[in-house]
């Protein structure tokens, strides 16, 4: 029985959802924002203790609000983002129905309007906006046997938590490099596999490296400019932020490893990619450089000049002599940490908005800048929705500014 009938429902009560709150309240559209938990539950549910945001304070921000903050320059805590979020809940006044997931998504049996499922009854709706974000599931681990403890970064809170022993990290982008480093701090035995990832400076030439890609205009990249799938970038916020480089790890104790290819009965298989995926992050960090370089130049920047003088790290001995297989019992690794991301889950939406059909458990969603081709049904706070910044604090409000629009458009016809 259809509990209740608005014109929009948007799905997820974070960063996404709360924008499109915001427009839709801008132009008087009547609208209800359902969330499965709480206002920003994955970052009070699904965050480690101590994370540190790697964008610095003056980028936090969401349409109408910015981040308050001492010293704009330093670096929020998973706490404060929290904060800051709840905060413009409160602000905007978000019509919120907190504890109701929604479980099914279909169209009525003519077609003219929406039917939302939930865990407590159903709605009708003109509209939907689907905004839960990138961070659905874990990606699910290889099977590598043994008794070691398996737990996704998502899981992990902080190292009083893991039962004795070593840990392993598979996977170092932002969220592996800080669990291990702060797992290294507490003085843990760690191991951390190496994937490919891009290295950029923290600061250059006075800069944070956040100013430097919105001045290059990165963040303003296209889907349609985009050149191919990248490495993620590596960045910092801890300790007030430095330059990432994996070897500093090495010398402080970490064992590095390449990528980990599979494993039984807990004796791991380990690539000999470990030098090569290093290698290409150093590339990476000097084309930033010359690329920066040569747009200080173009508009007459008058910068510090680029510190030529910084220290090069070693290799740690892993390079030139690789672990290539890792008994899991014999180094004592109690806990193995997936820091390998998420996969998305659209399995309870029922309709034909998916390249690959509707049943498919691999489903591709077919979308224009969050538009489907289902009438009233639209995507906010995806990765590449439209632009690189479209699933960040600092973008997401360009798209649902653009959504808010449609509807409003629409609901005048």
């Amino acid at each position: 029985m259809i509990i209740e009938q608005i014109e929009t429902i948007i799905i997820g009560g974070g960063q996404a959802g709360l924008a499109m709150s915001y427009y839709l309240g801008q132009l008087g559209r009547e609208h209800v924002i359902l969330e499965r938990q709480r206002v920003a539950e994955r970052w009070r549910s699904e965050r480690w203790d101590s994370l540190t945001f790697q964008s610095p304070n003056w980028n936090i921000r969401l349409p109408g609000f910015d981040f308050r903050a001492a010293d704009p320059d330093a670096f929020a805590s998973r706490d404060d983002v929290l904060r800051f979020i709840e905060s413009y809940a409160a602000f905007i006044h978000a019509p919120l129905r907190c504890g109701l997931a929604a479980t099914a998504l279909r169209q009525t049996p003519d077609q003219a309007r929406l039917i939302v499922e939930t865990t407590a009854n159903l709605f009708e709706a003109k509209n939907v906006v689907i905004a839960i974000g990138p961070f659905h599931v874990p990606v699910d681990p290889l099977p590598v046997g043994g008794t070691a403890l398996h737990l996704h970064s998502s899981q992990y809170r902080n190292p009083q938590r893991l039962p004795p022993g070593a840990v392993l990290v598979i996977g170092s982008g932002n969220s592996g490099h800080q669990i291990a480093e702060e797992l290294c701090s507490a003085g843990r035995r760690v191991y951390l596999s190496v994937s490919k990832h891009r290295r950029m400076p923290r600061r250059y030439r006075g800069k944070d490296y956040i100013w430097w890609y919105l001045a290059l205009g990165e963040a303003d990249t296209t889907v349609d400019q985009r050149q191919g799938a990248q490495p993620p970038r590596l960045l910092t916020g801890v300790r007030g932020g430095y330059d990432v480089d994996l070897r500093r790890l090495a010398a402080d104790g970490v064992v590095l490893l390449g990528r980990v290819l599979g494993g039984q009965g807990g004796r791991l298989t380990i690539a000999r990619d470990l030098g090569e995926n290093l290698a290409r992050g150093d590339t990476s960090f000097v084309e930033f450089t010359q690329q920066a370089d040569e747009h200080a130049s173009r508009i007459g920047l008058d910068f510090p000049p680029s510190d030529k003088s910084a220290k090069v790290l070693r290799n740690p001995t892993e390079v030139t002599d690789p672990v290539l297989t890792l008994d899991l019992a014999n180094a004592d690794i109690s806990t193995i940490i997936w820091a390998n991301g998420f996969r998305y889950d659209f399995g309870w939406i029922d309709l034909p908005i998916f390249a690959r059909g509707t049943h498919s458990s691999d489903r591709v969603l077919e979308h224009k800048r969050g538009v489907t081709r289902v009438p009233g049904v639209y995507f906010l706070g995806l990765p590449w929705l439209h632009k690189l910044k479209s699933a960040f604090l600092h973008g997401v409000g360009e798209d649902a500014e653009h959504l808010a629009e449609h509807i409003a458009g629409d609901a005048r016809l």
